[in-house]
């Protein structure tokens, strides 16, 4: 299998992490593209219709996309428990959560980015600070002990979320609005897997 990728994506990030933690790397071939909204890598095009990464091809050249599609079918590939059926609804609904904080985290990127300077606009960029802190937030108050115990896809994928925020908008301080999830990020994030893939540029 190729997963189409860029280190910097958190979404792939997301995809990488899960294959670490269940000893699929072996099986994954990593394919690295420079590719951006509007400059969309051809491998990317390929693989994907809407233009995005990551994509996961697989070994008879059919190609899976969204994260959570790939990471739902690399943990069944395993059998690794990362959506555990007794609390697959919660485990869903809090990977969707981060994900909402990573859209909502790169669509601020691509505005400094993508956009000219001149078509920047302030409140909009905030509106999506503001998106992404409110859910930050609700995680800290109210999903916390969905991040205990066994390690799940809603773990990952909140740490991959808040790893975003602190690689691309490390100006602004999440962890004021939520001590506890930062106590809980300050373990997560030393897990071997996270810290091979943390991006460094």
């Amino acid at each position: 299998m190729k997963l189409i990728m860029s280190p910097a994506s958190p979404f792939v990030r997301k995809v990488r992490v899960l294959i670490g933690e269940t000893g699929q790397s072996d099986d994954v071939e990593e394919v690295e593209v420079a590719t951006t909204p509007v400059n969309t890598a051809e491998a990317v095009w390929a693989a994907n219709p809407l233009g995005k990464i990551p994509a996961l091809v697989l070994e008879d050249g059919r190609a899976l996309h969204d994260s959570r599609v790939i990471t739902r079918f690399l943990d069944a590939r395993a059998r690794a428990g990362l959506y555990p059926e007794n609390r697959l609804w919660d485990v869903l609904t809090l990977e969707a959560t981060a994900d909402g904080i990573l859209e909502a985290a790169v669509l601020m990127v691509y505005e400094g980015r993508v956009r000219p300077e001149a078509l920047h606009y302030p409140p909009w960029i905030e509106a999506q600070w503001t998106k992404a802190m409110t859910a930050v937030k609700a995680v800290n108050d109210r999903w916390l002990d969905q991040l205990d115990g066994p390690l799940d896809m809603a773990q990952i994928a909140v740490g991959c979320a808040l790893g975003y925020l602190d690689f691309r908008h490390g100006d602004r301080d999440w962890r004021g609005a939520a001590p506890d999830l930062a106590d809980w990020f300050a373990g997560f994030e030393q897990r071997p897997t996270m810290v091979a893939t943390r991006p460094d540029s």
